[in-house]
């Protein structure tokens, strides 16, 4: 499957040492303005060899309109887009060839298709991911018309993590780091640890806060189709991610006089003094900030001798080489952004079809 979405969708192809990622948009509504500023910008925020702390992979990620987009527009009809690849460097790769890397999706690959691309992992590398950048962003371009806003931020690295809600902190900071946390203190520690992770060829993990403001009332479906269920499974999606969690998420031993959140006219307006549920209730948006959080392991290759096998069993030592991350969370937060934000427009679209 390598199609997202029901009626904004994006199909993408592409692997990480082909000649290029790309994909294919549809259900795009006609009449968004293109800013090729922004989304270049969105993708400048996910390219590999941004800072000291992520992999010094040099590509210029420059994304190439086919279709779908006139006089700065978009047209109704599909949107196709590349980013060729030009810095692989493939024999870095040459002694995986047949060897099952740890918690590398290179057995399961190999058990499923009976071929693997063993180039930078192929297609599931995070490589791929640029496709949904690009979609992404056009999604949040017809959001902005829309005002509603998709914010994610790195909340934790290893064991440092913020201590306050999103409410707390000054979201505008986030950019001004390069591991993407609004907290600059935590901020400065976050990549002190990052950097002490690198320097033994060891990797670590940590979780993503994102935060959609101004959604509307009445997004999402009572039963299956809810949307905190949509947006679970688009993060689940993204490579290297095993949870997540929305609202108070798995903060729930607590009474439900405690965590309900109480409803009250605000000015004409139903709102709630509280946001536990995380602006969904029943599965369906409340018009309250939807906050959630996601949960990323640490990168599966790590620069260190590992005892694995070969495609015939045999017991080999692995030491991987090449350029990796140390840490996915500061190129994480524009792909969950990107993830959200083409949910939330799907999401938007299915309402509007029924009379909204």
């Amino acid at each position: 499957m390598n199609t997202f979405g029901n009626i904004f969708r994006l199909t993408s192809f592409g692997e990480s040492h082909g000649a290029a990622i790309g994909g294919v948009i549809d259900g795009c509504p006609a009449g968004i303005k293109v800013d090729m500023e922004f989304i270049q910008n969105e993708l400048n925020r996910r390219r590999p060899g941004q800072s000291a702390i992520t992999t010094p992979r040099k590509e210029p990620d420059e994304v190439e309109f086919l279709s779908g987009i006139y006089e700065g527009y978009t047209t109704g009809v599909s949107i196709g887009f590349i980013v060729r690849n030009t810095n692989q460097h493939s024999s870095d790769y040459d002694n995986l060839k047949d060897v099952y890397r740890p918690s590398h999706a290179d057995y399961t690959y190999q058990q499923k298709y009976g071929i693997r691309d063993h180039r930078g992992g192929g297609r599931s590398s995070a490589r791929e991911t640029i496709a949904r950048c690009v979609a992404g962003a056009i999604a949040k371009l017809a959001l902005q018309q829309l005002n509603i806003s998709v914010t994610a931020y790195t909340s934790q690295v290893g064991a440092i993590q913020l201590d306050n809600d999103y409410t707390r902190y000054d979201l505008s900071k986030i950019e001004a780091t390069p591991v993407r946390c609004p907290d600059m203190k935590k901020a400065d520690e976050m990549i002190e640890l990052i950097k002490e992770v690198k320097s033994k060829g060891d990797t670590i993990g940590g979780v993503v806060t994102c935060i959609i403001q101004g959604t509307p009332t009445g997004l999402g479906e009572p039963v299956f189709g809810k949307l905190h269920a949509a947006l679970g499974s688009a993060m689940l999606s993204i490579n290297a991610v095993k949870g997540f969690e929305y609202g108070d998420g798995f903060d729930v031993s607590h009474r439900g006089s405690e965590v309900n959140d109480v409803f009250y006219n605000d000015n004409g307006k139903i709102s709630t003094r509280t946001n536990h549920s995380g602006g969904i209730q029943g599965g369906i948006s409340n018009g309250q900030d939807i906050y959630f959080r996601v949960a990323f392991k640490p990168v599966a290759t790590i620069l260190m001798n590992q005892q694995t096998v070969n495609k015939e069993g045999e017991d080999v030592e692995l030491k991987a080489r090449g350029r990796h991350d140390a840490c996915v969370l500061p190129r994480a937060v524009p792909i969950v952004e990107a993830m959200a934000a083409m949910t939330i427009l799907d999401y938007y679209l299915l309402n509007k079809t029924k009379g909204m």
